[in-house]
């Protein structure tokens, strides 16, 4: 299929881009790598009447350390902060979610904004944004306002984002020194869309999970240090909490097998992982 007729406008500078949101409201969608619009476009799940191309904007495409924070702009593709020198040492969840993602085709076009904005529930980098307690900044010609991560998401590919705003910078915080990290998948085949994502922050305090791919957004759940024993409970309540459902990748009593096998492993890999 091709997509319904539309008006394609292209964008150089960050300050037009909600003047055009402004002006034309919900019949306006943001095109920024295109990896997962142009889809829906073909496939007329998307048909705005005006395609806002901001892939050109200067002034969006940056990552850098800001306040604490690894700041990614909504221009920069996600191979631009893959390939970053010092990514390992500055988010380190990261660097370790990235050959996860798709393939290296896609990452060199697709932009991480775009892929938060999406909101897709088996996608990596909103899991990482999650697990790390990230925030979204939100942009509209009325101002910027900042969420965390988890109140951006509010379901399947659907986030918290007004009409007129758009995702100008999503900001991952940096890795503490005290902090362990661990990443793992499944998936029919590398690049297909998760069938469950687990990510794990540990320090000598406290043991976060985040997991993709089996409620409707990502979700986290934060413990105290637990044995072997009380780790075991605490995951399999987690996994009757997310909800799952069946479909045709995999079943909800698989996924729940998932969150409690994997959840186990990635900590106690986490916990094990010499401190830099």
């Amino acid at each position: 299929m091709k997509p319904a007729a539309l008006d394609y406008i292209r964008i150089d500078h960050a300050d037009e881009i909600t003047d055009m949101l402004a002006q034309y409201g919900q019949d306006a969608r943001i095109l920024a790598g295109g990896q997962s619009l142009m889809a829906m476009l073909n496939f007329r799940l998307a048909q705005p009447k005006v395609l806002v191309d901001i892939s050109r904007c200067v002034d969006l495409d940056y990552s850098r350390i800001k306040d604490g924070h690894l700041a990614v702009g909504a221009a920069a593709t996600q191979a631009s902060v893959e390939w970053r020198p010092d990514l390992a040492r500055e988010v380190p969840l990261l660097k370790r979610v990235f050959p996860s993602i798709s393939h290296f085709q896609i990452r060199n076009r697709g932009t991480v904004c775009g892929s938060v904005a999406h909101a897709d529930p088996s996608a990596e980098l909103p899991l990482c944004l999650v697990a790390l307690g990230g925030e979204v900044v939100l942009r509209a010609r009325s101002g910027r306002r900042v969420l965390k991560a988890e109140d951006f998401f509010v379901g399947m590919l659907m986030t918290a984002i007004q009409p007129g705003e758009f995702v100008e910078e999503v900001r991952f915080p940096l890795g503490g020194k005290e902090s362990r990290y661990a990443f793992e998948e499944v998936a029919m085949r590398h690049g297909d869309f998760a069938i469950a994502a687990l990510a794990v922050a540990v320090t000598d305090t406290r043991i976060t999970l985040a997991v993709g791919g089996v409620a409707d957004r990502p979700v986290r759940k934060t413990w105290p240090l637990l044995s072997v024993s009380d780790m075991d409970a605490a995951l399999n309540d987690f996994a009757w909490e997310l909800q799952a459902q069946h479909d045709t990748h995999a079943s909800a009593e698989y996924r729940r097998h998932l969150v409690r096998h994997l959840g186990r492993k990635l900590i106690i890999e986490a916990r094990n992982e010499t401190l830099r």
